[in-house]
């Protein structure tokens, strides 16, 4: 028997795939007293927001088995033992799609939010990051940390210089003394800027029409009205100290702090500091002297005479890898820059005469996975904010256009030079990923999350559904060159007899299949057809393992998504991206997408001709697995969070999609543009092939695994690797 849900399973018709998307809270939920507040809130979400101890594991925000009498069993649990709701919890409606999609087979697996995540909800670690250095908090331990002391060897010393400098220039020019009193107390600030504040204060009219005489930083401020934040007053602005402050002080501190500031944010860890230098030159610079004041912070109370500008008591947090701009992960905004440089030098100096087509090829690559990212988030916004079928679409349209711009790309390259040695590269590519994502991905999330989880749950029905999908489509795409094999003719380049018999044992080089003899009548007549054939039949088992997931046998991933606050403290959903600010986004990230797969293409060709590794392994390693970095960071993700039925989904929908979808659009593309494309593969690539899916299906039988199977799965990837690494390369290179 199972336990029951406390959440209402409810009306399933009109649902998508079987799954209830409404984030309604439970009905039989006790309203919290007022005395109490939000103080009962995180125990009464603990208590109903429970998720059911099946095979998909730990897969909600809390996890437990609910207390009360025992249910009646699913329709659906003769079949399979797994098929018993679970229990997801989410913020708002948005994010309730977004997690049901993430169990739609043929959807994109998200990890991160598309919606801000409220305020209370998040965690004190996250809220630190977020938080404003403008509160005073008292001494909370020693200033005296690693990240603070880095900050020393790398900013403070020479801020600390400038500002004493400049303010020795300010005291020359006699007008400027004001501003030079200021650069001095700041000197000693950006030295050691921890457990100190800068106040703005409030001094008397007279004083600051005199202000060139007495000063808050030297005297206790005034009483008076507070006035707007910065550029109070005309008076200030009409000085002839501030014109001098404003041509000869400001432009070095201001840059000095914009380098600090960008440096400090590529960093990320030191993401504080570049907060303190972005406020310093956009506001502490710009207000009048005698309105700043400096000082040692000794009590947790703001003073009341005074307004704190700036306070900072750490340089470095490893926590800031969490922090997003817009729903933008940090990483992926630090490397958009590197989008624009790789366009600009790639098409500017199409010559080569500022860089190598090596260093072009790898920022070209390195650029791709920003990309990659904006591209998955912008189908879950869109997919998200949409219907079921405005969903399907989208992911099936742009899901693998990472992949296949750099395919396409590359085909017509090699149609263009005439070198049949691309479309090799192209069918390494596209057997990397295939390796890839049955192998290392599932492997690799196995190790990471077996190292918190001791053993983990998965969902092994729909793990079987996906290895019976990869069993068709592995036997689909290598039919034809099994076919090949059978009925090809092999053709020798070189053959040397080595017994000096002309009977005897020849040994033979440069040896391949020939699939032209009699002008081509065994190809065109035989190996095309069953192509053509084939490309025809696995978007058909594509569609039809679409109908038998999300509609005929829908149970098997039979979620449930609940609202997590309760009666009061619902949040409307507040989205980071629109769903047309996420659609062109799209659409601009794939045209830079094509952008950067056609300079990864032109400048590929050094290295396919001077480099001493084979051009198997270039294609199984950099050009397969690169563009599928965020999908790896996802599963990640997914099994930190004792969620395995995701990380595995994230490899076995991939690979998938490479069979059914991106092969059969390459086949239709060779069609309509001619190329050396031809769905014939070497006998590495169907060895290897066929024995990871083989490894995958016999390793996800049980619907457990711990970091040891994972670690068997990533060591015969490895092994894979060093074969390709080995082997001669193609012919035709």
């Amino acid at each position: 028997s199972v336990s029951p849900s406390p959440v209402g399973f409810g009306d399933r018709a009109g649902q998508d795939a079987g799954l209830d998307v409404t984030p309604t809270p439970p009905t039989d939920i006790p309203k919290a007293s007022d005395s109490r507040g939000d103080s009962r809130r995180g125990s009464l979400c603990d208590r109903h927001c429970s998720t059911i101890n099946n095979d998909f594991g730990d897969l909600g925000c809390h996890s437990h088995r609910p207390r009360g009498p025992a249910a009646a069993p699913s329709p659906h649990s003769e079949d399979c033992e797994s098929c018993a709701r679970t229990t997801l919890t989410a913020e708002n409606a948005v994010e309730a799609n977004k997690l049901s999609n993430n169990y739609k087979f043929g959807f994109k697996k998200w990890k991160s939010h598309v919606t801000a995540r409220p305020w209370e909800d998040r965690s004190e670690i996250v809220k630190e990051l977020y938080s404003d250095l403008t509160v005073l908090r008292g001494p909370a331990g020693s200033t005296v940390t690693c990240g603070n002391v880095l900050y020393l060897l790398l900013f403070g010393w020479w801020l600390s210089l400038l500002h004493g400098l400049v303010a020795a220039g300010m005291f020359l020019t006699v007008v400027g003394a004001p501003h030079g009193r200021l650069c001095w107390d700041l000197a000693g600030y950006f030295l050691w800027p921890f457990g100190k504040a800068i106040q703005k204060v409030e001094v008397p009219k007279s004083q600051e029409a005199g202000a060139g005489e007495s000063s808050a930083l030297l005297g206790g401020p005034g009483p008076g009205r507070w006035r707007p934040r910065c550029w109070e007053g005309t008076g200030h602005w009409r000085r002839v100290g501030t014109a001098a402050w404003l041509c000869l002080g400001y432009p070095p501190l201001a840059l000095s702090h914009g380098l600090v500031c960008v440096t400090s944010w590529l960093l990320i860890v030191t993401i504080p500091v570049a907060k303190l230098s972005a406020r310093s030159a956009a506001r502490v610079l710009l207000l009048p002297p005698e309105r700043l004041r400096v000082r040692r912070v000794r009590t947790t109370e703001v003073p009341p005479e005074g307004e704190v500008i700036l306070c900072c008591y750490r340089a470095a947090n490893p926590y800031y890898y969490k922090y997003s701009v817009h729903g933008l992960n940090v990483f992926a905004v630090n490397l958009l820059p590197l989008v624009l440089v790789t366009l600009l030098l790639g098409y500017l100096d199409s010559h080569n005469h500022l860089s190598s087509s090596t260093l072009k090829f790898s920022l070209a690559l390195l650029s791709i996975m920003p990309l990659s990212y904006y591209i998955g988030m912008a189908i879950a916004s869109i997919s998200a904010q949409s219907t079921f079928a405005v969903g399907a679409v989208v992911n099936a349209t742009f899901g693998s256009v990472t992949e296949l711009t750099f395919y396409i790309s590359a085909l017509l390259k090699g149609s263009r030079e005439g070198s049949a040695c691309y479309a090799e590269v192209v069918k390494s590519a596209l057997t990397g990923t295939l390796v890839g994502c049955v192998l290392f991905i599932p492997g690799l999330c196995m190790v990471i999350g077996g190292i918190r989880h001791r053993e983990q749950r998965f969902n092994s029905r729909s793990a079987g559904v996906s290895s019976a999908l990869l069993f068709l489509s592995v036997g689909g795409v290598f039919a034809p060159t099994l076919f090949s094999k059978v009925y090809g003719k092999l053709v020798c380049g070189e053959c040397h007899n080595v017994t000096q018999n002309p009977l005897g044992h020849y040994l033979c080089h440069s040896c391949h299949l020939d699939l032209m003899d009699n002008n081509g009548t065994l190809y065109y007549s035989h190996v095309q057809p069953l192509v053509y054939t084939v490309s025809l039949l696995l978007p058909a088992a594509y569609l039809v393992g679409l109908c038998f997931t999300l509609k005929t046998h829908s149970h098997i991933y039979d979620i449930h998504v609940s609202g997590c606050h309760m009666p009061g403290h619902h949040h409307s959903a507040v989205v980071h991206w629109s769903r047309w600010r996420a659609l062109v986004i799209l659409l601009l990230s794939t045209l830079c997408m094509s952008a950067c797969a056609d300079l990864a293409t032109e400048h590929i060709s050094p290295i396919l001709t001077n480099s001493t590794i084979s051009q198997y392994f270039i294609g199984v390693t950099v050009l397969a697995m690169v563009p599928e970095l965020p999908e790896i960071v996802n599963g990640i993700q997914f099994a930190l969070q004792n969620n395995l039925s995701l990380s595995i989904e994230i490899g076995n929908c991939i690979a998938v999609q490479v069979c059914m979808l991106q092969i059969p659009i390459l086949v239709l593309f060779t069609i309509f543009y001619p190329t050396n494309f031809t769905l014939v593969f070497s006998d590495l690539h169907v060895y290897a092939s066929m024995f990871s899916v083989v490894l995958m299906n016999y390793t996800f039988m049980d619907g457990k695994c711990d970091y040891f199977q994972g670690t068997v799965l990533v060591m015969v990837y490895f092994i894979l690797l060093a074969v390709y690494f080995f082997a001669p390369s193609p012919s035709g290179c």
